[in-house]
């Protein structure tokens, strides 16, 4: 069974969403309707929250965690993730918050306090450093990120669509277990 409770927190799993029998998600791990989390993923909502938002989808091999809270960093990092955003394959994300309808490629390592906004694209490979804050609606690659350019139209677009693509992807295996 892919949900684990930590001491006395569950996950909490909104309608449609899709589970990959490898995955594990534990702890205080709230995700959206319509969401899908893939192969062998893991978010480990043990010491802070974890909240991915409705038709985001986390593919496989992706590493989401968190920072617990000191009296110096009462909130700690919470791992947030926004609604209708693809994140890649073998992406690490840790205490660090994403917008609506982003794309982390593949590889990607975002830590903790970063502060990804709405339509951002982040390069395959690159690494956010911690506390670092983007701009909306470009392009970030490199280790470090750095800003590339603005994203065209087409590609804003492509934002939702990959999000939505997931969504599709994901009804076509919840349908197959109900046979």
């Amino acid at each position: 069974m892919p949900i684990s409770n930590y001491l006395n927190t569950a996950p909490t799993i909104g309608d449609g969403v899709y589970l990959h029998s490898s995955c594990q998600v534990i702890g205080d791990v709230t995700i959206g309707d319509d969401s899908s989390i893939w192969c062998n993923t893991v978010l480990r909502g043990d010491v802070n929250r974890i909240v991915i938002g409705r038709g985001s989808n986390v593919q496989d091999l992706t590493m989401g965690h968190v920072s617990h809270r000191t009296p110096d960093k009462p909130d700690g990092s919470p791992l947030i993730i926004g609604d209708y955003v693809t994140v890649g394959h073998s992406v690490i994300l840790h205490g660090c918050t994403i917008g609506r309808e982003c794309l982390i490629g593949m590889g990607s390592i975002i830590m903790d306090d970063a502060v990804i906004p709405d339509h951002v694209m982040i390069g395959a490979g690159s690494l956010v450093s911690p506390g670092k804050i983007l701009e909306s609606g470009m392009l970030y690659m490199g280790r470090p990120a750095r800003l590339v350019r603005a994203l065209t139209e087409e590609e804003v677009a492509s934002l939702r669509y990959s999000a939505e693509h997931y969504m599709r992807v994901k009804d076509n295996y919840l349908a197959g277990l109900k046979k």
